[in-house]
């Protein structure tokens, strides 16, 4: 256990100073071993661009456990500014599959943007259905989230 600190200690000298430490956590999906959130898509693009990019490792920031990726420094600074808005609702898991009470992972790919706030769905069927009826799925998990979200580790 000793050495396994020692070479924290020495990583942590000879990391890059900006560099976004984060825990694991699955209550925002995560990558579980890097801990780099929604497979390191910039969540800020999803409303700048309308589409989904990846962040790059040069712009990270470490919010809610986890760590974020971005494209720019602008994109980066406006996450840190207001992640309530910027990052994925429900922890990134899917809202629809939310309202029938599961928790399952979205796909950065499968995204849509409703009411100044981002989604991601596990599946392209999800993302379909959601947008036809963005209020009915968002009612039930919205209810449905605090309960899952005990159950999911931290």
């Amino acid at each position: 256990m000793a050495l396994i600190a020692a070479l924290v200690a020495v990583f942590a000298l000879f990391a890059p100073e900006r560099a976004a430490l984060g825990a694991t956590t699955e209550r925002i999906v995560t990558n579980r071993y890097s801990g780099v959130a929604i497979e390191g898509f910039d969540p800020v693009a999803y409303f700048t661009d309308a589409e989904a990019k990846r962040g790059l490792p040069d712009f990270e920031a470490a919010e809610a456990g986890a760590v974020w990726r971005f494209r720019n420094a602008s994109n980066r600074d406006a996450f840190v500014a207001n992640p309530e808005i910027y990052a994925p609702q429900f922890g990134g898991y899917d809202p629809v599959d939310m309202a029938r009470g599961v928790a399952y992972a979205g796909n950065p790919r499968f995204f849509a943007v409703s009411g100044q706030r981002l989604y991601l769905f596990g599946r392209e069927e999800s993302r379909n259905a959601f947008a036809a009826n963005p209020g009915k799925f968002l009612k039930d998990a919205r209810g449905r989230w605090p309960a899952l979200e005990k159950t999911l580790a931290q």
